[in-house]
């Protein structure tokens, strides 16, 4: 008897229990889906938390904003893989340029740009290390430049007298004076030969003032990590792939201004 009544209470119990089961471990093993979604449901009167949201994916249009257009673009853009990528230029090849170790600010990008010089006219800022090519409605092509060092840079208004791909490069004799080393190179040994490692890089782009050679030029360089800083002996310094696209962008008789 006693055994009995201890059975139907432990019995009791059980049925008691098992409905609060759906609040902790469930065994749903053999357990219908639809009890089991109820016995598992929230508590009535409970805010249930919305998952995190999800930010959708980039735009495609991320630099076409008035900013980006203005200033340029951001390092970030897929376009400097193209821009500054292996360029096959007759039968050479120019090595991509490590676009992402360079300060931005140095990259070829399309600005605007006040000024009272006419389109097409090269403008090169030796203090901030740009050189423009000025177009239409107050805009212009910015690129990076490396720079002569203190006592060996020029300024002044003159005009591009030729253009030529892959130069010969030809130290003037001051620099031959200053830097022995570099004598095999002098006019009278011939020059030094064109190609990835020669100090006019890709193009060159010769400056003259009143119908005579300033010895100066605007030229490409191998030395992508001159650029943004005063380095190179007086010329402006451009990477390759820029001055390439610069080469392309202006006639021979262009209008240059050093600043």
């Amino acid at each position: 008897m006693i055994l009995s009544r201890m059975t139907a209470r432990g019995a009791s119990l059980v049925a008691l229990v098992l409905p609060l089961a759906g609040f902790g471990c469930v065994d749903t093993s053999t357990m219908n889906a639809d009890v089991f979604r109820q016995e598992t449901a929230p508590i009535a009167g409970i805010a249930i938390q919305p998952p995190p949201a999800q930010f959708p994916p980039p735009s495609q249009n991320l630099f076409t904003t008035q900013f980006h257009r203005a200033y340029g673009l951001p390092v970030s853009n897929p376009v400097y893989r193209t821009t500054y990528g292996p360029v096959r230029d007759d039968d050479r090849t120019l090595p991509a340029i490590p676009h992402a170790r360079i300060d931005p600010q140095y990259l070829r990008q399309e600005v605007a740009y006040q000024t009272t010089e006419k389109p097409g006219t090269i403008v090169v800022d030796t203090q901030k290390r740009y050189l423009y090519l000025v177009q239409p409605q107050g805009r212009a092509m910015r690129y990076g430049i490396g720079i002569g060092r203190d006592g060996y840079a020029w300024t002044g208004r003159g005009v591009i007298q030729r253009k030529q791909k892959w130069p010969r490069w030809t130290p003037p004799q001051e620099m031959v004076s200053r830097q022995p080393e570099i004598a095999q190179f002098s006019a009278a040994n011939g020059g030094m030969n064109p190609g990835l490692n020669n100090p006019l890089g890709a193009r060159a782009l010769y400056i003259f003032n009143d119908g005579k050679d300033t010895l100066y030029r605007v030229h490409g360089t191998p030395d992508w990590q001159s650029i943004g800083k005063a380095t190179s002996s007086g010329c402006v310094r451009m990477l390759n792939q820029d001055v390439i696209d610069l080469y392309d962008r202006v006639p021979a008789k262009s209008a240059i201004v050093v600043l």
